[in-house]
């Protein structure tokens, strides 16, 4: 993202310099009767507009969350896309330009490769043709949402409505906000599905991976998910229709070493960047506790959702309040929205609680197709040649030329590579006069000429904005679950409770019914042999209420019983977190609280570390290096607290250990980096001493398991030595290390330090790490600053709604220099929290602020 500002000159460094010195007086004009700058929420007094049924109250608590009190739906949702603006203009005008692909219109041809292939997936008319199908009364939701957004942003200047427009003409003088649409709002569930529903990257490496490694290996790489792990639905009641279930296999004969998918693996690594990380080890935690184990004897239902780090906050917190409820306006509910979408997505209303984790269902799949090699706007499909439905494409690019494409889409889905030649004809006969044109082994060639397409949910138009409004007005479990059926895309683990003591959990989403295969790597498409052929039907997902436990675990572990007759995925996390949670629970020393809970969310035990420290302590080692082995590692509870400088050592064992392993089995892009998939991987060969991935190929001697536990150790006490001295009192804790630092899109990211320190906050010391219950992610390889995170944490308690707490990653505003930005990082790194304000009076009483809204 840095390249976005590689023509900026020292004159505008100076400006940028001078901007950062207070941030605030760029702005002429500032709100009647403060010095705050106008783009700044006015939080008080009575704002006139046009489109009102009536008068809406809105309090902003000690926090700066607002709390929106509206007599009508339409008023209701207007005034949330009014106070969205407020707040957010500018990240919610960033993900909108990032869903429909025009991220170029902003930052120039440094985005231009993002936007082609999101132009391509095209989830702009996926979203297009979603709002075309919904019904009236979604369509009016949806509308005065958008009727709000314009009334805030309608006669201001750029730079009255968020700070970065201010910055925005060093780059882009030229830019205009366009109005908010629903369809807007509709797009950005677009990207959020394809981060937490995204496995195609997966696919690409086993792929890419079989040119140097045997199925075996890639089997030991991808261990299944391990049977000493808890599943979340352990049983599902009623009798399950086996019949379709689809054949599990790996896919395909192909020899995949002549299958050139390296570009497509750049352009999806560069896609992650710009979404977020996905992986076995990214995740989130919820979990439901019933009044059995409970200190009140009503349910507590927690959750943390692990999303990418940025600034501001992923999460929008709010109170919606229909005043009175009515079945006209039937919303009384408090939580987390996003910003530029209507309704609250996790949270509580007056009757029931849910929580979200993400499931990361194989809802994509990779298919070869096989181009007429004369006519290349043609594939094949069982023997006949078919025309590719096309359609074109122009991208605005700042300080460019607009680049104009074609998409072709295959029965399959769009093509996301060009036509690739084969590597096959290229064998040099010279040097291998056996080689042969390949054939697979059901003697069919590898196309000469193909093409990749992608089939996924996330690029369909879905109805999950009906089913997050349907939860928000849900008064009980069938409620519920009649929304869950139109959870169609991003599939989530639904956790939920009740006022009347239930808890429950349901699995809802398309996830596809395959014909063959696994969805593991790239099948062929010139047949039907592969086709998906139907979805897991709704009463045939996984579902439990009130099981004799007397809790339920979601940790992105396995969520089907071990039996299940359907193929959900292969790609689950590896149920490190889940075990922990579990085990706390079971082994709470009381009845269960908030306190407890509090600090369950804040738990940093490494599962990985009490599995690979005793092998290390095992070890004779050199006297200097059992000093200090036995200094930080002997009596270590584990816990990676930013204090730690126990923490601290082992993390870099670790990283040692993992590249000592596998840096010379793989290649350099696919090299490990840590995480849940593999501490599975390092758990299973610590039994086999011998295995070959334990040899360096680089040395003449065949190395074991315990020679490389002894050649990581050591590197890591020379390598602490060398950056910080022999005196291991001196030597970092984990937080010195392991620190969070919010940036700012794309500001943030543009490598100029004054414009870097106008927006992005940090770095903040953190506990925790990967695969940990409080999952701070790092990579190795990479480096041990935070990724990833518990973008908020809430507690709610069934008993007494007003005793819920919560807490996010940043604040509530995204306006740099507000009181609001940067509030909360302290509290959440701390594990700290604030109440989750329910009633009216509350809100009143706790009030920072208090705006009418009038007509």
């Amino acid at each position: 993202m840095s390249k976005i500002f590689k023509r900026v000159g020292l004159g505008i460094l100076i400006i940028a310099i001078l901007l950062g010195a207070g941030g605030t007086f760029y702005f002429k004009s500032y709100l009647p009767n403060t010095m705050a700058p106008k783009s700044f929420p006015q939080i008080d007094g009575e704002i006139q507009l046009e489109g009102l049924d009536a008068p809406v109250d809105v309090y902003r608590d000690e926090m700066g969350i607002p709390h929106i009190y509206a007599t009508t739906l339409h008023d209701l949702f207007f005034a949330q896309g009014y106070i969205h603006a407020q707040d957010r203009f500018w990240q919610m005008d960033f993900w909108r330009h990032v869903g429909s692909g025009r991220l170029s219109e902003i930052v120039g041809e440094a985005t231009l490769d993002s936007d082609i292939y999101l132009r391509t997936l095209g989830w702009r008319q996926a979203a297009e043709q979603e709002y075309a199908n919904y019904g009236p009364e979604t369509r009016e939701i949806l509308d005065a949402y958008a009727e709000g957004v314009n009334m805030y942003i309608q006669d201001k200047e750029p730079a009255e409505i968020s700070l970065e427009y201010a910055i925005l003409p060093l780059i882009n003088s030229s830019y205009t906000i366009e109005p908010w649409t629903p369809v807007n709002s509709l797009t950005w569930s677009k990207a959020m599905a394809d981060t937490l529903g995204g496995n195609w990257d997966t696919e690409i490496q086993r792929a890419i991976l079989l040119k140097t490694l045997t199925q075996e290996q890639i089997d030991e790489l991808f261990p299944p998910y391990p049977q000493d792990r808890p599943v979340i639905v352990p049983e599902i009641g009623g009798n399950l229709v086996s019949a379709g279930s689809q054949k599990s296999s790996v896919t395909s004969d192909f020899q995949y070493s002549d299958l050139d998918l390296e570009p497509l693996a750049e352009q999806v690594s560069a896609l992650r960047a710009l979404l977020g990380p996905t992986g076995s080890g990214f995740g989130s935690n919820s979990w439901a506790v019933s009044g059995s184990r409970t200190a009140t004897g009503m349910p507590l239902l927690a959750n943390d959702p692990h999303l990418g780090i940025q600034m501001p906050s992923i999460w929008y917190q709010i109170g919606l309040h229909c005043r009175p409820k009515t079945d006209a306006c039937p919303y009384e509910v408090v939580g987390f929205s996003f910003a530029g979408d209507p309704g609250v997505v996790i949270g509580h209303n007056d009757r029931i609680a849910w929580g979200e984790t993400n499931i990361g269902p194989d809802v994509m799949d990779l298919y070869i197709e096989k181009l007429n090699p004369d006519n290349p706007n043609q594939y094949e499909f069982n023997g006949q040649w078919v025309d590719f439905e096309t359609r074109t494409e122009t991208i605005k690019v700042n300080g460019g030329d607009p680049i104009e494409i074609t998409v072709k889409i295959s029965r399959h889905g769009p093509i996301v590579s060009e036509a690739i030649k084969s590597l096959k004809d290229e064998v040099d006969l010279k040097e291998n006069p056996d080689a042969q044109p390949f054939k697979d082994k059901s003697g069919v060639d590898l196309p000469e000429h193909y093409a990749i397409a992608l089939s996924s949910t996330a690029i369909q138009p879905s109805t999950i904005f009906e089913a997050i409004w349907d939860i928000n007005k849900a008064q009980n479990w069938e409620d519920f679950r009649a929304a869950a059926q139109k959870w169609d895309i991003a599939a989530q683990n639904l956790l939920y409770a009740d006022v009347d003591g239930n808890i429950g959990y349901q699995m809802p989403g398309k996830v596809p019914i395959r014909k063959n295969g696994d969805g593991r790597l790239p099948v062929p498409g010139w047949t039907d042999e592969y086709d998906w052929i139907g979805y897991i039907p709704f009463d045939e997902l996984p579902y439990e209420l009130n099981p004799s436990s007397g809790y339920i675990a979601t940790a992105n572990n396995q969520v089907n019983p071990r039996d299940y007759p359907y193929l959900i995925t292969t790609e689950w996390a590896y149920g490190q977190r889940a075990a922990r949670i579990v085990d706390m629970i079971e082994n709470a020393p009381g009845k269960i609280d908030i306190p407890y809970i509090q600090s369950m969310q804040g738990d940093s035990k490494s599962l990985n570390a009490e599995v690979l420290v005793p092998v290390l302590l095992s070890l004779e080692l050199d006297p200097s290096l059992t000093d200090v082995r036995d200094q930080f590692l002997a009596s270590w509870d584990y816990q990676e607290l930013a204090d730690s400088q126990s923490a601290a050592v082992f993390e870099q064992f670790w990283w040692n250990l993992l590249t000592d392993t596998f840096a010379d089995d793989l290649p350099e892009d696919y090299a490990p980096t840590g995480g849940g998939r593999w501490y599975e991987v390092m758990r299973h060969l610590i039994d086999q001493p011998n295995s070959p991935w334990w040899d360096d190929k680089m040395t003449d001697t065949v190395e074991t398991r315990d020679d490389i536990f002894m050649r990581a150790f050591d590197e890591t006490v020379m390598q602490m030595q060398k950056d910080y001295g022999k005196n291991t009192a001196k030597w970092p804790a984990w937080g010195d290390l392991h620190t969070a630092t919010f940036e700012n899109q794309p500001f943030g990211q543009s490598g100029i330090g004054p414009i870097e320190a106008i927006f992005n906050r940090g770095p903040f010391r953190t506990n925790g790490g990967q695969s940990i219950v409080n999952a701070t992610g790092w990579k190795v390889g990479k480096g041990f600053f935070v990724d990833w995170l518990p973008s908020m944490r809430m507690i709610v308690d069934l008993g007494n709604l007003s005793n819920s707490v919560t807490v996010h990653t940043t604040g509530q505003s995204g306006h740099a220099y507000s009181k609001h930005y940067i509030d909360m990082a302290d509290m959440w790194r701390n594990i700290q929290y604030y109440s989750m304000l329910w009633d009216e009076q509350a809100a009143m009483d706790n009030a920072e602020g208090h705006l009418v809204l009038t007509p």
